[in-house]
């Protein structure tokens, strides 16, 4: 892996106000990832590919990741990333919105890793949970969202979001077969294993 192009993929991504993980985000997952060495992981929402191709480093032989995104823009530079940091055999694009193309997709995952549309995340959890191997993993980022999901924030440009997210850590918090803890890194990150 081409670990001086990442870095500059990162910096370009942080210049250009591209949402990526942040570093504190990235690290509670890594440490994770070390320890599992998955073999199949599923991101929804890859922007330019950055956590993918960072994920990728940890993934056990011949593991895969599948990541979706629908913008088109996202999708090409992702694909000119993954191939200029030589990960392309490693990380496979689904081309279109998560909405559609999760219920199409029947493999089994040990980590899923959410940080797409927020008002979307009930949705991908349900989906993810369907495909989720028995000793996996979910994280959803962004899940604080600035700090207004925690606070008595209501501005009409938001609001959606923030209640939705409020309900993923509802139902995360309250599902009995699920194991949660939300940490306040970066955004806020939510971790549900299965008990």
């Amino acid at each position: 892996m081409n670990e001086i192009e990442l870095e500059r993929i990162k910096q370009k991504a942080l210049d250009e106000h591209i949402p990526i993980i942040m570093d504190d985000t990235l690290e509670v997952i890594e440490k994770y990832l070390k320890e599992k060495n998955p073999t199949k992981i599923l991101e929804i929402g890859t922007a330019v590919g950055y956590s993918a191709m960072c994920f990728s480093k940890y993934l056990a032989e011949n593991g895969k990741i599948d990541t979706i995104e629908r913008d088109e823009e996202r999708i090409q530079e992702a694909k000119m990333n993954i191939k200029n940091v030589g990960v392309e055999d490693k990380i496979n694009i689904y081309e279109g919105d998560a909405v559609e193309i999760l219920p199409t997709l029947n493999d089994k995952y040990d980590m899923v890793f959410i940080d797409a549309a927020k008002g979307k995340y009930l949705f991908f959890l349900k989906e993810a949970l369907r495909m989720l191997n028995k000793n996996g993993i979910i994280f959803a980022d962004n899940i604080l969202y600035k700090g207004y999901v925690m606070s008595d924030y209501n501005k009409h440009k938001q609001r959606t979001a923030v209640r939705n997210l409020r309900e993923y850590i509802k139902e995360v918090s309250e599902n009995p077969n699920l194991e949660t803890e939300i940490l306040e890194v970066g955004d806020g990150l939510a971790i549900s294993k299965i008990k």
